[in-house]
């Protein structure tokens, strides 16, 4: 069986999971279709999209719609079109995939052998239907020696689609950016009426479908289709090539590599459910990877920066510590001792030492002016002080069972706000008359997020060690707000610097802890003040990050649109930092 038959024909079981392969595509195997009848629109439902373009290659894809006289067969021929022009009189590769029910008619190519540096459109038709889909405009990188000035990321991630209107999609498409960098949770895996839903789903469309929480084969399946059926969403794909890794909804909400909190045994088995979702995952949002379940990749932008594609969630995670675990049932109180001890934990892994090695190699072998992480996870050190970290505890089991604060509750949040601010601005300003107490208040801080890096605090270490030397920018999600914080080892040594961005559409902060609009901007500058390596967060904003690398500077656009409730909408630049 040649490699052509092989790539057309089967699922390449990798691991124990069956995954859709990506047909391989270069010059010397791929004829020009010569003849190419009147074609209408139709058929390709999901749209175009592209995805990893290096310095010679991008992967192409499309979902093929069989009508209801090819049900009748399995399979679907499905032609294809790049071109250097959206004319395509300049045709510079084209052919044919054989697709099927076995990868839900989904089409992968990687075309090869391109020429670097370059813009290119891409089309999908079927001669025998005489359907085409959109035209996909994308790009391959610059290899070092090609003249560039800048290179320019959009970063997002967390798209609910039952929280609200894709509106930031549509807002990156219409962006200068060069690619999008997805950060994960590209679907959300939960069912009508949980988690992310408003009083504006039912209203917009938006519940999920299936209804239900999605488990199976054809759940997922179907999810991703939805998703993908939004105009937003399509037009980001059509317009940009994206760069994507996964996170936890992916598969279940706070997942690592045995288990996950949404995950419960009465919904089977935990690992089948991993390899389904990372198989759907492989046919929707296909990677350059000889195994494709391990997505940890990189990409040369030229001389500026070397990507690093990071997994923090799947293949090397130990399960996420939980203050719960530690507190007294007598006395309520944190046993802080054992806490410490398993925080400290050499053997907890978070990339796991696989991934560690290669990424340590990757970033020490690149002569790259940047070296930037992309990856899930906050990795700056989010230290508050603990009686406030108890109030916001606090504030979200309320909310989560009376879907109100008690005011109670409100007025000591205020009060403890307030005064721990004021003490942190003391210190910082050398008031010697501070007491004891005092000192202790601001001073007794613990880790905010254990899901993040901050649970994984010896491997973050190891992490730093490798990066020292080199010019650092680490990219981070899953938080659904945005941050900027500087990367400091334990010695206090600056390693870099972390820009988050915040959600496509899942509610950040502002509903976790109740927060009125006007209290915001407050809430925001408190954090700021109490934890020590973080400049800036915006607590209550939808939006992406843009990032803008030259030679010897990093400048973060933390872009923002103003309403995710309906289609108009208005961007702006909501703060904008330079590093070199």
């Amino acid at each position: 069986m040649n490699r052509r038959k092989f790539f057309e024909k089967s699922l390449l079981a990798t691991g124990g999971l069956m995954l859709a392969p990506i047909y391989i595509s270069c010059n010397d195997d791929d004829k020009l279709i010569d003849e190419i009848p009147s074609l209408t629109k139709g058929n390709f439902l999901e749209g175009v999209a592209s995805f990893d373009p290096t310095s010679s290659s991008v992967i192409i894809w499309t979902r093929y719609t069989p009508s209801s006289d090819l049900n009748k067969q399995d399979n679907s021929s499905v032609s294809w079109q790049i071109a250097s022009d959206k004319s395509f009189k300049n045709v510079v590769r084209s052919g044919k995939f054989l697709t099927s029910s076995s990868r839900d008619y989904t089409v992968a190519i990687n075309v090869q052998d391109l020429e670097s540096n370059s813009k290119f459109y891409y089309r999908f038709f079927d001669l025998e239907t005489k359907k085409v889909s959109v035209i996909g405009e994308t790009i391959t990188l610059p290899k070092i020696g090609d003249t560039v000035t800048d290179v320019k990321l959009a970063v997002c991630s967390c798209a609910n689609y039952a929280a609200g209107l894709f509106n930031v999609y549509g807002a990156m498409a219409k962006s200068d950016a060069d690619v999008i960098i997805h950060l994960g949770d590209y679907i959300y895996e939960y069912g009508e009426g949980e988690y992310g839903t408003n009083e504006n789903t039912v209203a917009l469309d938006r519940v999920h479908s299936p209804k239900h929480e999605i488990v199976t084969l054809e759940d997922y399946r179907n999810r991703y289709k939805q998703y993908r059926r939004d105009e937003q969403l399509q037009l980001a794909h059509q317009k940009k090539p994206f760069i994507c890794v996964w996170d936890d909804h992916e598969i279940s909400n706070d997942a690592y590599k045995d288990g996950a909190d949404n995950h419960q045994s009465s919904e089977g088995s935990y690992e089948t459910r991993k390899q389904i979702a990372i198989q759907v995952y492989s046919e929707f949002l296909p990677i350059k990877s000889a195994d494709p379940a391990k997505i940890y990749r990189s990409f040369d932008f030229g001389s500026i920066l070397s990507l690093h594609m990071l997994d923090t969630r799947i293949i090397g995670r130990d399960k996420q510590l939980s203050y719960n675990d530690f507190l007294n049932p007598s006395t309520g109180q944190l046993d802080a001792v054992a806490f410490q001890a398993s925080l400290q934990d050499p053997n907890r892994s978070l990339l796991g030492s696989d991934q560690l090695n290669w990424l340590s190699g990757a970033v020490s072998g690149s002569g790259a002016s940047w070296q930037v992480l992309g990856q899930q996870v906050l990795m700056g050190k989010m230290f508050m002080p603990a009686e406030l970290l108890i109030l916001l505890g606090t504030i979200v089991a309320e909310i989560s069972a009376k879907g109100t604060l008690s005011e109670k509750t409100a007025t000591a949040f205020k009060t403890t706000l307030t005064e721990l601010t004021t003490i942190k601005g003391r210190l910082l300003a050398g008031d010697t008359t501070l007491t004891a107490t005092e000192m202790t208040r601001v001073k007794t801080v613990v880790p905010y997020n254990l899901d993040a890096w901050d649970g994984y605090f010896v491997e973050r270490e190891q992490l730093f060690g490798a990066l020292k030397g080199k010019k650092i920018v680490c990219l981070a999600g899953d938080t659904h707000n945005a941050w900027h914080s500087t990367l400091k080892n334990l010695k206090g040594e600056e390693v870099g610097v972390e820009f988050a961005t915040s959600s496509v559409s899942s509610p950040g902060l502002e509903q976790y802890v109740g927060l009125e609009p006007q209290a915001v901007a407050g809430f925001e500058q408190s954090l700021q003040l109490l934890i020590d390596d973080l400049t800036y967060t915006d607590a209550s904003n939808r939006g992406y990050l843009k990032v803008i690398f030259t030679a010897g500077a990093a400048e973060a656009q933390w872009n923002v649109i103003d309403t995710i409730a309906q289609e108009g909408y208005t961007e702006t630049v909501r703060n904008t930092v330079s590093y070199s």
